[in-house]
């Protein structure tokens, strides 16, 4: 082999090289049209963070039941719902489906404005104006006298201080005879869920609730694998 032919099959082995090096190199990409096909949904910290966690990156369409959540309310047609710490709308869009209206209640401005832009997207026209968002604070349920039928607190009332007083003043927002449910972790270890310290016994929530003037008040721990359920009525 000439020293020419050396020269052109070493400049021939760097090329290939070097190409197989830019090829691998995740950092690089030359096809924007790719990064198109995924559309961004928001992150928690996106979204908000403030009063519940998302938990929809883990499964939470099998262990959080929902088609049986909302049996265990009745039908909802006809109906107010107000969905107290909505977060992302995991629950606030299943009930839209079937109730008159839905209040999406929340403390922090990121869900209400994430749940105000996509509502646009994921639900007809003709039933836009039955989801309304209201930015509360953490002591207030944000709702008119007699206002609602039902009250659904899921993975939220453990964050709620002053149990008791809060639960009174959202019994004014109840009309009479109106459900409260109340979905929250078990005090033991689960695959997700919040710390164990911020989480409250069972026989800790059915206290506050007689203390706070509910009626009927029905517990079930063993529905859900993660949480228990509580429904309570004014």
């Amino acid at each position: 082999m000439t020293l020419k032919n050396i020269f052109w099959v070493m400049l021939l082995a760097a090329a290939g090289v070097f190409a197989s090096c830019e090829s691998d190199n995740p950092a690089v990409t030359n096809d924007p049209a790719k990064e198109d096909l995924v559309e961004p949904v928001p992150s928690n910290e996106e979204a908000g963070s403030g009063l519940t966690e998302d938990y929809s990156n883990t499964y939470r369409e099998i262990w959080q039941k929902p088609d049986l959540v909302l049996q265990l309310l009745g039908g909802l047609k006809g109906k107010t719902v107000a969905d107290i710490g909505a977060g992302s709308g995991f629950f606030t869009f299943r009930m839209v489906e079937s109730a008159d209206k839905v209040i999406a209640i929340d403390v922090d401005p990121r869900f209400t404005n994430y749940l105000d832009s996509v509502k646009v997207r994921r639900l007809p026209e003709s039933q836009q104006p039955k989801l309304e968002t209201r930015l509360t604070t953490p002591d207030s349920p944000a709702l008119q006298k007699e206002e609602v039928d039902v009250v659904v607190i899921v993975n939220t009332f453990m964050y709620i201080d002053n149990h008791v007083d809060y639960l009174r003043r959202l019994k004014k927002g109840l009309k009479e005879g109106g459900k409260l449910l109340i979905i929250d972790f078990k005090k033991k270890r689960t695959p997700v869920g919040p710390p164990g310290d911020l989480r409250q016994p069972l026989f800790v929530i059915e206290n506050e609730l007689y203390e706070a003037g509910y009626k009927n008040i029905i517990t079930n721990d063993t529905a859900l694998d993660y949480q228990y359920i509580v429904i309570a009525e004014k």
